[in-house]
């Protein structure tokens, strides 16, 4: 009956511990998990931010787990380089041993005061107050845990049962090892296994040798849960987490056989036996850190290599996460990423029109209708995306910029349109009918084409940087791009008054493609507007008012 008492005052306080981790994670997601995503999203920039934001972020999360899973989503939309993901995750790897240590600093005492400080701030209104107090609460039911861990395994100490068990793991340690790592990933969390450990170690009842193992065991099991996560997700968030799971495995592998000689040292240092399992833990990581750091860039490329690329369904959103919405900043962001997925698109549409017209080359029309239904269906998707972003209750700010995106896709959406069921058609009669422009026309339409796509360009470089001057320019380019229309259109009247033969069989086909180009620049130009319009120099109506 005591021992059965014993186990469930242990397993209790671990599932507190667990408890209490995922309210610090919960809350502190819920009062700063936009700021943590935007820092760790762009707190990556060099190797040394890279680890310091990976080692905040699992510090503040309570959680290598959520930054690695964080992590991988971003290298998925290209936000964070593969090789700087890696040393996100190496911080990550610190953080998590820093915060065992800290909690093992003796301040259970705290556990009273932070939980009812946080049930205060939980109290109030705001989603921030809620979320700090959240996690207030989370961080006291931790400290908690650690003493109730410590009363439990008090009474363990003469438990035959146990003594023999940690006898059979003393004679076999590589199972010890898989032991720790099970329990790790079991409860999703090396954190919990090393402070069972710590609990485990302050009885007197385990081996320093053994202790090391059960900490690399914890480690080891803390970086398949991520693993897991992304098995059906994308090919390079499933690199980020194999790699840093190759790293752990490396490095277990290297400290395994060295256990025997690290518990000699230890025993020749001024090491406590009540903190040796987090000593252990914060320097294993630290070490391991700075080994793989300088083959962070080789991981990677070994990574690509072991995972290839594997061909995804097209017409899918990439940038478009709905765990976003609650951070319009952020999502604003994807969005407008996605969009400019779709002008690259157009851009390649465009091009492959031109190709076809200069080369007299059919087959370059042939993806140009695949094309133009994945711009139909990454549009649509942009619009319900930014619909619902638009209920949660946006700034003004942020609701014009909404405006501005959605304006945007629905324009490159009418380009598509003028570029299938008009150009690609005329090149295509074009081409099959053997017809051949004169070389004045040809080269009024192959200028005209050029012009076309540098604008297109120009306007996906103005719906990100927001660029007046560049935006004043597009709207000068509109009355050029009208002038050169007109100016073909009575060249090619000319040519045709002139009697020309090769004017007189492309006559509707010259001057339908001068109409369609005109549009589509009138679509590219629009990105302009919001901008001048904000300041102030873009008027209703270019018709003059009538005298009075």
């Amino acid at each position: 009956m005591d021992s059965t008492v014993i186990m469930i005052n242990l397993f209790g306080a671990v599932a507190l511990l667990l408890f209490g981790l995922a309210q610090v994670k919960d809350g502190v997601s819920r009062a700063f998990g936009a700021r943590l995503r935007t820092g760790l999203a762009t707190g990556t920039r060099g190797s040394l931010r890279s680890f310091l934001s990976g080692l905040v972020a699992t510090v503040a999360l309570q959680s290598s787990t959520a930054t690695a899973l964080m992590t991988a989503s971003f290298v998925e939309r290209d936000l964070i380089k593969p090789r700087m993901a890696q040393i996100v995750l190496l911080g990550a790897n610190v953080g998590t041993a820093i915060t065992a240590w800290i909690v093992a600093t003796g301040i259970e005492w705290l556990s009273p005061l932070l939980i009812l400080t946080g049930i205060v701030l939980y109290r109030g209104r705001s989603s921030a107050r809620q979320g700090g107090g959240a996690a207030l609460i989370g961080i006291g039911l931790m400290l908690l845990s650690l003493h109730l861990l410590g009363l439990a395994t008090e009474p363990m100490r003469a438990s035959p049962a146990l003594a023999a068990f940690i006898g059979l793991l003393n004679g076999a340690l590589p199972v010890a090892l898989l032991f720790s790592a099970a329990l790790a990933f079991l409860s999703s969390s090396s954190l919990a296994v090393v402070v069972l450990i710590l609990s485990l170690a302050s009885a007197g009842i385990i081996s320093p040798e053994l202790v090391i193992v059960l900490v690399l065991g914890a480690n080891l099991g803390g970086a398949i849960p991520p693993v897991i996560a992304t098995l059906g997700g994308p090919v390079s968030a499933r690199r980020v987490t194999l790699g840093n799971l190759a790293v752990r495995t490396l490095g277990c592998l290297i400290a395994l056989p060295l256990a025997g000689y690290g518990a000699e040292l230890i025993q020749m240092l001024p090491f406590g036996p009540a903190k040796l399992p987090v000593d252990v833990h914060l320097t294993f990581n630290l070490l391991l850190a700075a080994l793989a750091w300088p083959f962070s860039r080789p991981l990677s490329t070994l990574m690509a290599r072991l995972v290839p690329d594997q061909p995804e369904p097209d017409t899918a959103p990439k940038y478009l996460d709905p765990q976003e919405l609650s951070a319009p900043v952020i999502a604003l962001a994807s969005a407008t990423r996605e969009v400019l997925g779709i002008g690259d698109l157009i851009e390649r549409m465009l091009m492959r029109v031109s190709e076809a017209f200069e080369q007299n080359n059919a087959s370059k029309l042939a993806e140009i209708a695949a094309l133009e239904e994945r711009v139909d269906t990454l549009q649509q998707a942009v619009k319900v995306y930014l619909s619902k972003l638009g209920r949660e209750g946006l700034s003004d700010e942020n609701a014009r910029r909404s405006i501005v995106v959605i304006d945007y896709a629905i324009n490159l959406e009418h380009m598509g349109d003028i570029i299938e069921k008009g150009l690609s058609e005329q090149v295509a009669k074009k081409i099959s009918l053997g017809l051949r422009f004169s070389e004045d026309g040809h080269r009024e339409l192959r200028t005209l084409f050029d012009l076309t796509i540098d604008n297109l360009r120009v306007a996906q470089t103005i719906f990100v940087t927001r660029d007046f001057n560049l935006a004043r320019q597009m709207m000068e380019t509109k009355v050029e791009v009208r002038r050169m229309e007109k100016q073909s259109a009575e060249h090619h009247l000319e040519r045709l008054r002139d009697g020309r033969a090769e004017s007189l069989q492309t006559s509707s086909l010259h001057l339908d493609m001068l109409r369609d180009l005109k549009r589509i620049n009138a679509h590219i130009v629009s990105v302009a507007h919001p901008i001048m319009d904000e300041s102030g120099l873009l008027i209703e109506s270019r018709v003059r008012p009538a005298a009075e």
